[in-house]
């Protein structure tokens, strides 16, 4: 079955911005292999951002002494003369000391300082109001760490990307249907917008938000799972092609190679979690509002995992 049309019109859960960052760490030989089309897809992603340097690291992140460092994933639905505003937020922190990566998911609601207007708003405002730059420097203040790097995806290119790879398959907590699409519970194998329409669902969860972003964060674990396997060798022209059309970055083919060569072991484990608080209604307007202890522990957990001070 086909969904709506008009569905896509709609804002989609924008999650697989990780899906970049991680198939470069996971998949070391596959990129080495086809050096030359990493080449020119890098040459199309890299976009470079006017922003000062982070006050909050004083020295630059050093991949060859496989030191620790950030990314911020930016899900944006962009459309003809306007930005758009960042509708999943997932900040990816990379350690391979300790071989772990960390994802954790921002709610678009959260109620932060909007950095650059003076005032407080939702958090998915900072890119509408100054893009990448400012939702980084938002982000930023917000958790208390250095944001090293960016990836930001247009929606378009979630299903390109599944589809690339071959789809996926995950496992469904229970079953449900949505956009005239049944997703039945257990392993289920999913085409690209079928797992575009599978992580947007959220009314009919009984976590709401909560539940979606997890379907995002198994989405985005399958799709690193295929694209990383030797069968997907054979379709690299397709997924650099899907990455290319649809993923800006700051990150410079060297960056992404050193990457490749010194933080593979970091993907050994990979944990998700979403910064917990409370939904309000502030001005007649909801906002997600993070108690002040919830903070302090999150920022705590993301220096020690960054080996900063804390």
């Amino acid at each position: 079955m086909r969904a709506d049309k008009h569905q896509k019109k709609r804002k989609w859960p924008k999650v697989v911005g990780a899906v970049f960052l991680l198939l470069l760490i996971a998949g070391a030989g596959y990129v080495y292999s086809i050096y030359h089309s990493l080449n020119k897809t890098a040459e199309t992603m890299n976009e470079q951002i006017d922003r000062p340097k982070s006050e909050k690291r004083t020295e630059e992140v050093e991949f060859e002494k496989k030191q620790p460092f950030s990314v911020l994933l930016l899900g944006v639905d962009e459309r003809e003369g306007d930005r758009g505003r960042s509708d999943t937020m997932i900040v990816v922190t990379v350690n391979p000391q300790e071989k772990t990566t960390k994802m954790l998911s921002i709610p678009r609601d959260t109620l932060v300082n909007i950095v650059g207007k003076g005032y407080e708003d939702k958090i998915n405002h900072a890119y509408a109001f100054g893009g990448v730059e400012m939702a980084m420097d938002t982000v930023e203040e917000f958790l208390d760490i250095p944001i090293d790097y960016y990836a930001k995806i247009n929606m378009e290119g979630f299903k390109d990307i599944v589809n690339a790879v071959g789809g996926v398959t995950v496992n469904n907590d229970f079953a449900f249907t949505y956009s005239g699409i049944t997703f039945n519970e257990g392993q289920i194998s999913l085409d690209g917008e079928e797992a575009l329409l599978y992580s947007r669902m959220r009314k009919q969860d009984p976590r709401g938000d909560f539940g979606r972003q997890a379907r995002q964060r198994q989405v985005i674990q399958a799709v690193i799972k295929e694209g990383a396997s030797v069968s997907s060798l054979w379709n690299y022209g397709d997924i650099f092609g899907a990455i290319g059309n649809n993923i800006k970055t700051n990150l410079t083919l060297d960056e992404m190679v050193n990457i490749q060569k010194n933080y593979k072991s970091a993907t050994k484990d990979i944990s998700q979690s979403q910064i917990t608080g409370d939904g309000q209604m502030i001005s007649n307007i909801y906002y997600y509002v993070v108690p002040e202890a919830e903070k302090q522990k999150v920022q705590s957990d993301l220096k020690d995992h960054l080996d900063l001070e804390d």
